[in-house]
Parts: structure tokens; sequence; C-alpha cells
């Protein structure tokens, strides 16, 4: 192993507390398994509440942690902010970054001020709307589809084709989140830029067979199949790949970022969302990727180690 963590102990932040559990694990448990091949000394940490936290990464005294948790409490910047704390440099964009790419809300809305073409949406809040009235209000023709802001693997989203269908979706998104996105439904090809380091990857290109790219379609092998570089002109895919890390950079993404977008055409394409701690197994979408321009998933995972640091100087 080279690298400015040779030689020092990593904990594998994996698990988490979120719906996502089952899915960091198997990304944690992948990225372990690539470091030890590469010589670290890995200690896995299945992460609990904050105070359990606290007490195995006392008891595991890590020089660095490499976070490889998805969704609430891990990928929104909670668990920055503890290492932050305990001054334990990790992996991965700091608090500021975890929070707004967690948030599809406020992450559109810095896309927009970005200049990345977003579609329509208007936002359901809890605290001062109720699910009746507001389907009732809305302004947007259908379809639609309605998203929790802030969780992950399209966990509580459905697509709505009849107003009648509106009101149900929103209790349904409001499992996750009071904040709920309605968003104009386009259908197309749905594109992803993974980024490593701020290195925009080629476009890959998801192709669902059920026509939607939903949690049984990410994570049922043989559901979905992945096309890079993706089936689309290179004016277009060179506009994406700069969008991308035009996003990466000014929310203070690092690490891994994968970046997703619908194109209804060949020469448009809309911006969904960042994730700012993609999955990370080797039949993930950053890993395939990277491989097609020569990045093993070894090479990933010590890449991304190498960026670790604290982000919040004292």
């Amino acid at each position: 192993m080279t690298g400015r963590w040779k030689g020092k102990r990593v904990a594998v932040l994996m698990g988490g507390v979120s719906r996502e559990r089952e899915i960091s694990l198997r990304t944690g448990s992948a990225i372990s398994a690539a470091l030890r091949r590469q010589g670290c000394e890995v200690v896995d940490i299945d992460v609990g509440w904050g105070a359990e936290l606290v007490g195995a990464l006392d008891r595991a005294k890590p020089e660095v942690a490499l976070i490889a948790l998805h969704g609430k409490f891990g990928e929104d910047g909670c668990v920055q902010g503890l290492l932050e704390m305990m001054r334990i440099p990790y992996t991965g964009g700091g608090v500021m970054a975890s929070s707004v790419g967690m948030d599809k809300i406020v992450c559109k809305m810095v896309a927009r001020e970005l200049g990345v073409p977003c579609l329509p949406e208007e936002v359901f809040d809890a605290e001062r709307n109720e699910p009746g009235p507001f389907a009732a209000s809305l302004r947007m023709e259908m379809p639609v589809i309605v998203k929790p802001s802030r969780e992950g693997s399209t966990i509580n989203m459905t697509i709505v084709r009849e107003a009648r269908e509106l009101s149900p979706a929103i209790e349904k998104a409001m499992e996750s989140d009071s904040r709920v996105l309605v968003e104009k439904f386009v259908q197309g090809r749905e594109l992803t830029v993974g980024l490593i380091n701020g290195e925009a990857l080629p476009v890959l290109e998801i192709a669902p067979k059920s026509g939607f790219y939903d949690y049984a379609s990410k994570y049922t092998k043989g559901m979905t199949e992945y096309i890079v570089p993706a089936r689309i002109g290179e004016p277009l895919a060179v506009e994406l790949q700069r969008l991308s890390r035009r996003i990466y950079r000014e929310i203070e993404c690092e690490g891994t970022a994968r970046v997703d977008f619908i194109a209804p055409s060949d020469d448009e394409a809309y911006f969904l969302e960042i994730n700012t701690i993609p999955g990370m197994t080797e039949l993930s979408l950053v890993p395939k990727a990277a491989a097609h321009v020569g990045i093993g998933f070894d090479e990933i995972c010590l890449r991304l180690l190498d960026n670790a640091r604290l982000k919040v100087n004292v």
C-alpha cells in the first residue's frame, strides 16, 4: 500500500441505523476487503446510535475513518460532525456537503442557482401543509414523482399518474421525511456520472427492465442493464460531466460521489440528485464506470482513503 495513510489503522464505518443499513453493510464489507487486500490494517465498525459509535471508536482507536454509510445519520452530516468533534480524519465530504447532498429540495435549489437544468417541482412541508388540500391545489400536470426530501434508494418514492393518487403518495413519503418533493416526471434515459476526488468518470446509462429504477431494480441481480458509455452524443456527455463536477465542487464534496440525471431527448437532461456516499460494491455504478477507464475497485478504495482529512480547522 502507498499513500499518506500507509501503516495507519483504518476504521470502516458501515451498517448504521437508516433504512439503507443492509446496502451499507454490503458497501462496507466490499471496501474493507479491498483495503485488506492492499495491506491496510482495518477495523470494521457496525455503526449504531451516537454514544455506541463513540464507544466503538474509543475502543478501536483508528487513525482515520472511511465512511461507508448510506442514508440518515451516516450520509447526511451527522457522523461527519461527530468525527470532526473526535478529531478523527474521515473520507468524503464534510458536514455541509453531506447535509446538502442528502436533502433533495435544498440540493435542487443550489443546482438551479448554478445554472444546472432542473425539472419543475413543488414542496410539501408537513409543518405547513396537509396532504389532501396540498394535492387539490397542485398546479403541476400529471405525471409527477413524489420523493421524501431526505431519504435514499428510492425508498417511499412513488410515480403518480392520476391526481387521486397524489395524497396517498405524499403520506407514504412522509414515512421518511416531513418535507416532500413533488417533481414533474418525465420519461427518458436515466444517466449517472460518477466522480472520484473530483474527476468525472464516463456517463453510465441505467436501463431498468421494469421501466423505473426503484429499490428492486437497484438491488436485484438481472433486473437492470448498465451501459457505459451511455448511448448519448458526445456533447451531452461532456456537458453532464461538466455539470457534475460543478455541483460536486460547489457543495464541497470530496472522495466518491454520483450525480444522477434524466434525459428525455438526445440534447437535454435534468439534474435529479447527488449521492455523496454512493454504493461501493464491485457491482455498484461508480466502480462500473471506473472500470471502463481502467480504474479497479481496490484502486478506488485507496484513492478514497488517501483523500481522508478533517475539514474543520481549529
